[in-house]
């Protein structure tokens, strides 16, 4: 099963979108908007709802004028997340916050933010699609979104031991299957 985010079905929409596909495109920014929430919403701090909301929309008006401009070639994440972290940065710079388009530029370059870093978020999210939905939901909350164990507790009916232990498990998983030993 393909994860409707995954890098692979991104770039098919889009290389459909870049063949007249409507309905394809359509499609495309509904997924690209729901990224975009995540992305600026770890970044953005104090920015407030509305400011979020009109990021991810200057960031998807700046995809549809410069969509001509996409190497068919290339990974379509890289490419998007860079228009993204643009217009973050330019965000900051235009609501007083020259630090922290600073600090913005300065953890892209630290994080190696790029081909290599989104290939391997890819990687990751093909592993976590070979465990129980339960298990993978738990490792992203908590492992790769940074929410508190309590917050996903609540937020899926269970107990906080009861996410610890699918986390492990779920690790423990993908521990023996990067050894081969599944």
């Amino acid at each position: 099963m393909t994860n409707a985010n995954s890098e692979q079905s991104l770039k098919q929409l889009m290389l459909l979108s870049l063949d007249g596909d409507e309905g394809a495109y359509r499609r495309l920014l509904h997924s690209l908007r729901t990224l975009l929430i995540t992305y600026y919403g770890r970044r953005m701090g104090g920015g407030t709802r509305a400011d979020m909301e009109d990021l991810v929309q200057e960031t998807l008006l700046a995809l549809h004028s410069r969509k001509a401009t996409y190497d068919r070639e290339r990974p379509f994440t890289a490419w998007f997340f860079a228009i993204a972290r643009y217009k973050l940065i330019d965000h900051h710079r235009g609501h007083g916050g020259r630090a922290a388009a600073e600090i913005e530029l300065a953890e892209d370059i630290e994080d190696g933010f790029g081909e290599e870093a989104l290939t391997a978020r890819m990687d990751v999210e093909r592993l976590l699609e070979t465990l129980p939905a339960k298990q993978r939901e738990f490792i992203r909350q908590v492992r790769l979104e940074g929410q508190s164990v309590s917050d996903t507790a609540d937020r899926y009916g269970q107990t906080e031991s009861a996410i610890k232990v699918g986390i492990h498990r779920g690790i423990k998983a993908l521990s023996q299957r990067l050894r081969g030993d599944t």
